[in-house]
Parts: structure tokens; sequence; C-alpha cells
């Protein structure tokens, strides 16, 4: 039967009736159109509760307009809901006289996270404004989301690569705008960060389109479409092993191959724990990376053993690492990050025993915070808030507990002694740690020793602390465990949005860039792994 004849057909059977009855309308098309549960697929209907004849009229205004449709869709009563109703009267599906569902390509849906990916939107209606939105559930069941407002060209399609966002949690010609845009959702706990900690699952991202341009609710919205985006740390055939030699624990990612290949020490910072992300994804480029472990760990010793002056246990990782069957032996950088980077620096400074290929350093100082076998920033909350600044709202300013900086010596790391090419990347804005401040001192001091010719340095504007590996979102307050004091505090990391999620992605690729000079020759890397 026809759609106008099933109109006809309802029209006259439910003529001169005057009582409830329950109308379900099928669009020739329904099986091709997708607004459905938001998943975008299967059979629709018009639902439509009448419960006399003025209702009947309102009915027929409806049926009237679905003839005009090559699709139709679903509502819970006659006086139908708002998101159908756009639907209905001036969106998607009235004007797409194709009836063919929108689509999302997305081009990879499975890769690594430092992968860009190419999205398009086709099948919408001509010269249209429609919502991008994005959504991921962590591993701490958090829910993380962003959205852009986008038109649709004179075909009927958004390329997010080359149309602009006007609207949203970022605007712009920004292809990857929403993965890295993405904040806890509204009604989530705030002020978390996202970070992922079984590296063998991947990140799972779902893209959705919807009619209109809206900025919440958006469970409650019509889904036109929608596409699922896998984001990897490991690459296949990497390999993560648990590593335990002597004092020193960590995970070691290897490439897939025999080996043996350049090898990474990686340290991230005075939160403890064990972070793998950033060593899977260097593992990923063709590089063995050591995760180290080094305090707030069940399994690594106390702080007084971990840091004493000779630094024992960095050098152990250090050998450990290096003397490994498949890692290429003389071939070893050091990367830290806050705390990592006073760690990375002292070991370039102060073991004769060990030399590193090169050291990177993000986000860190080139004071000696640990001279005293601790690591803890604050160990005396009173004593400490003399220097400690807030923000208007409460939230704490740790830049200045070390700064201006001090004279005496035993504070300070002896970078005039480093030998190996050093690279320091640094935000303008880092609240937690005067890390630019810092690097003019490495300058002037590794210029006055006549070392500087080894020095690159790479300042970003308007960039916190956490500088993460690119398209991760951007965290300027996050709640922080002191594990001290017991006490979870509110710091202030620094940075805007938009030009600290730029100084990632650029960041990220001047790393490796880095790595590749000064670890490979004989060991090519590969640059990109496709999944």
């Amino acid at each position: 039967m026809s759609q106008d004849k099933l109109a006809d057909w309802i029209e006259n059977w439910f003529h001169g009736r005057n009582q409830k009855m329950m109308v379900v309308f099928f669009g020739l098309e329904a099986c091709r159109c997708g607004y459905v549960s938001g998943i975008g697929i299967g059979p629709i209907a018009v639902v439509i509760e009448i419960n006399d004849w003025d209702g009947m009229q309102k009915v027929m205004k409806y049926i009237w307009i679905l003839r005009c449709l090559r699709g139709s869709y679903c509502s819970h009563s006659y006086k139908i809901k708002p998101s159908i109703r756009r639907l209905l009267t001036s969106g998607i599906a009235m004007n797409n006289s194709l009836g063919v569902a929108p689509i999302i390509k997305a081009e990879p849906t499975r890769g690594l996270v430092d992968e860009p990916v190419k999205l398009e939107i086709a099948h919408l209606v001509p010269n249209h404004q429609v919502t991008l939105h994005s959504q991921l559930l962590s591993e701490d069941d958090d829910r993380w989301m962003a959205y852009g407002h986008y038109i649709s060209d004179s075909e009927g399609i958004v390329r997010v690569g080359q149309d602009e966002s006007l609207g949203g949690t970022y605007t712009g010609q920004e292809p990857m705008g929403l993965i890295w845009s993405m904040k806890l959702a509204p009604d989530n706990r705030q002020e978390m960060r996202l970070r992922k900690k079984n590296m063998t699952a991947p990140l799972t991202i779902t893209v959705s389109v919807y009619d209109g341009w809206i900025s919440s609710n958006f469970d409650k919205d019509v889904v036109l479409a929608s596409a699922v985006l896998e984001r990897f740390y490991m690459a296949p055939g990497t390999t993560r092993l648990e590593f335990k030699e002597g004092r020193v624990v960590g995970t070691l990612f290897l490439p897939p191959g025999p080996g043996p290949f350049p090898a990474i020490l990686d340290m991230w910072g005075g939160g403890g724990g064990l972070f793998e992300y950033r060593a899977a994804l260097l593992a990923s480029k063709g590089y063995a990376v050591l995760a180290l472990a080094y305090t707030g760990h069940k399994d690594v010793p106390e702080s007084k053993e971990v840091f004493d002056p000779k630094l024992y246990y960095f050098e152990e990782a250090f050998v450990a690492l290096n003397n490994h069957p498949k890692v290429a032996k003389g071939k070893v950088a050091l990367v830290g990050l806050s705390l990592g980077v006073t760690i990375a620096l002292l070991m370039a400074a102060e073991l004769t025993n060990i030399q590193p290929k090169c050291v990177i350093c993000i986000s860190g100082t080139h004071l000696n915070i640990i001279w005293n076998g601790n690591a803890d920033v604050i160990e005396d909350e009173n004593e400490a808030l003399s220097k400690v600044k807030f923000t208007e709202d409460g939230v704490m300013i740790w830049k200045y507990l070390s700064f201006p900086f001090t004279k005496v010596s035993k504070f300070i790391v002896p970078v005039d002694k480093i030998r190996c090419p050093l690279m320091i990347i640094c935000g303008e804005d880092d609240q937690n740690c005067p890390a630019a401040e810092s690097t003019d001192e490495i300058k002037k001091m590794m210029k006055a020793a006549g070392n500087d010719h080894l020095l690159t340095t790479i300042l970003y504007p308007q960039t916190g602390h956490l500088i993460e590996p690119p398209y991760s979102p951007h965290f300027r307050i996050t709640k922080f465990k002191l594990r001290s004091i017991n006490k979870t505090v509110r710091l202030l990391w620094g940075g805007t949005t938009k030009p600290h999620a730029d100084a990632q992605e650029d960041s990220w690729k001047k790393i490796l860039a880095y790595l590749e000079k000064h670890l490979v020759h004989e060991h090519p890397v590969v640059i990109q792994s496709n999944l």
C-alpha cells in the first residue's frame, strides 16, 4: 500500500468516530531511516494517541506532513514532542527527498590516540544547522563530552576538517575539536583527569549528529546518526610486560620484532603511582619504553631509599633497561614530566656511570626538591600556606612554593655538568611550577658553562602544566591527593584550552622528531602505526 493510500485509509477509517484510538503510521522508506533509540537503524513509527475528532484533525495535519516525507518518525501522543516536531516541520527528513538517513564517515575508526581522524557527515539537509557531539565513558565511570555547531553545505555535507564550528566546546576549523575539547559532562563529578589505565583496551568515543543547534540534554534529543571511534595507546604487536628487577618496578613496552630497539626511560610526576599511556604510545612508534614507578606505589621502596643523594634507584633502572636483551645498548633516552624533570636532570648531571643519548623535560624545574630524600611538595600544611596562593574560588596555586628561586647550591641541579642533548618543553601559563622561569635560569647556567649548544627550549603561550599526548583534554583545575598529609586539594595547573591543545599536538611532533634524531640511526623507527 502506498503512503498516500495508507493516509487516506486511516482518515476514512477514523472519520466520525469519537473514541480513544492509537494510530501507527509507517513510512514506505522507514527501514532506511534512522531515528530510533539514538542508534540510527531500524523501522520507525509515529504513534499518536487520539481522544476526539479535534484530535483527529491534528493527527491528519501530521499525516499530510508525512505524505511529503520519504520516511517517518516517532512520538508518544498527538502532541508531538519538540524534537520530533522539528524533524517533521523543518528538519533533516522533511527536506531529504531521497529518504536516505544521515551517515557519519570516519577515517580511521580504529587508530592510535595521536592519529588524526577525518570526519564527514553526509545526507543532511543542505544549508542546515546541525550539532556534532562526542562522548566517552572513562574507566573511572566519568562521562566526557564535546560538541560543535555546524551548517551543512549546499550538498548536505559537513566536513569537520574543512568546515568551521560556529559554537560549542570549540569553534573554528578544528578537525579534532570533538576530542581535544572534551569536558566532564555537567551532571558528572567535576575536576577529574582522564587517564587511561588499561593499555590493552581502547578509548571508545561515540560521535553523533543532531538536528539544529543544541547545547545540553543530548540524551533527550533524537540522534540522526552515530559512529564509534576506538583510540588505542598500543599498536598491534606491541607487548606489555610487568617489570621487576632488583628494586626497580615499572612496566616495559616492546615493539613487535626481534630488536634490539632504541629505548626510553619514562618518568611521570610527584603524584605517584604508575602511569603507562605515554610509554605505550612511544612504544607504538618503535621504541622499547620502561614506565618507571618511583613513588606512591606499593612495590616501590620507601622514599628515603628511592630519593637517596646517590640516586641508586634511578641508576639501577637505567642500567636494567640498557642491559635488556631487546634494547640497543647505549641508545637510551630519558623523558620526564614535572618531578620527573628534576630526576632526569639529576641523572644526566650527576650519574657518571650512565650516558643517556638525550633528555626530554616537560613542565619541570632545575630545583633539587629531593635533596633530603623526600619528594613531598607539602610536608607541613601550615608552613606551606605562607607560600601557596589561592584563586578566588579557593584553588591552590603551587607555582610560588619554589619561586623566586633560591641561590643555595644544594637546592639547584648542576645543569652545567650535562653532556648530552637536552630538550625543555613548558607552558608560559604553568601555575603548578615555575617551568618557564626555570628554563631561563637553565639557559643562563648552561651558557656560562659553555654547554648551551646542547640545549633546545620550546615555550608555549597560554599553556599550562599538564602537557599530555596530542588530543588529550585540557585539565586546568583538578583534584589532587597529597599523600604526605592525606588530604585532597584543588590545584590550578593553568592554560587555556585551545592554545594548550595546540601545544600538546605540536610538542608531540617535536618530541618524536627529537627522539628519532638522537636515538635512531641503524634502527629505523615506525613513526605511524595504523590499526
